[in-house]
């Protein structure tokens, strides 16, 4: 039986996803990680949800366009994989509240689902929050009257302001209060904590789901072929299949 392929880390631990799925789990994507994965492990499913962009150059279009073509579905939510899908709908098969916005909105920023996150040795633990869940989980406190909507305003803002690798929960809403004394902040943090939403997770989780409960063929793969400039742009980046 062909193996199935995550491609995860910060947002979904390895040990999590493979309690949704029988899947073989990989690091974080990055460019050549596609290629490699399907010569190694011919899969007979990759569903991306993580990608690296900072040491390495990140996962590449063109070579998860090379994997569908092999007639391989791919499935991308969460993290990179709903920002991939939602640049390479229809070929690539999107889940999750993140792709659609990202469908949606092809203004949002990159960054909006990036985390700052340790090495392999520590499972990749994340070290800070996507800009997506803290503004899910700014919103849903607000709808609960557990924050003002001035303050709901003034979080948001915080958190688009501060740059990825230090965007968490207490650096926003120290950022958004200034002026506020430590009793206050702490309330604040309690308050969006209790509420906090794991967006990008429930996404991987949805897309981990729907692979398992559905047969996939890729979307029009009947009228889709490479070009043979890819072939080329692969062997000039050391990755002729």
């Amino acid at each position: 039986m062909r193996p199935r392929l995550v491609f995860t880390g910060p947002t979904l631990s390895h040990p999590e996803a493979q309690q949704v799925a029988d899947v073989i789990c990989l690091a974080p994507a990055v460019q050549g990680s596609i290629v490699a994965a399907v010569q190694r492990y011919d899969p007979a499913a990759i569903v991306i949800i993580d990608g690296a962009f900072q040491a390495e150059p990140a996962v590449r279009h063109k070579e998860i366009l090379w994997a569908i073509s092999q007639g391989i579905p791919v499935i991308g939510a969460g993290s990179m994989g709903a920002l991939r899908a939602a640049e390479l709908y229809p070929y690539m098969h999107g889940v999750g509240l993140i792709y659609r916005w990202y469908r949606r909105f092809a203004v949002l920023p990159d960054d909006a689902v990036a985390v700052l996150y340790g090495p392999k040795a520590v499972n990749f633990s994340p070290l800070t929050h996507a800009l997506v869940d803290l503004r899910m989980t700014v919103r849903v406190a607000w709808r609960r009257n557990l924050i003002s909507t001035d303050l709901s305003g003034k979080l948001e803002g915080a958190a688009r302001n501060l740059n990825f690798r230090e965007r968490t929960l207490s650096r926003m809403v120290r950022e958004a209060l200034p002026e506020a004394g430590d009793h206050d902040l702490q309330t604040c943090r309690q308050i969006l904590a209790g509420a906090f939403v794991h967006q990008k997770k429930r996404d991987a989780l949805s897309a981990l789901q729907f692979m398992h409960e559905n047969a996939l063929v890729p979307a029009e793969l009947k009228n889709f072929r490479m070009t043979v400039g890819f072939a080329q742009d692969l062997e000039d980046a050391g990755l002729a299949v």
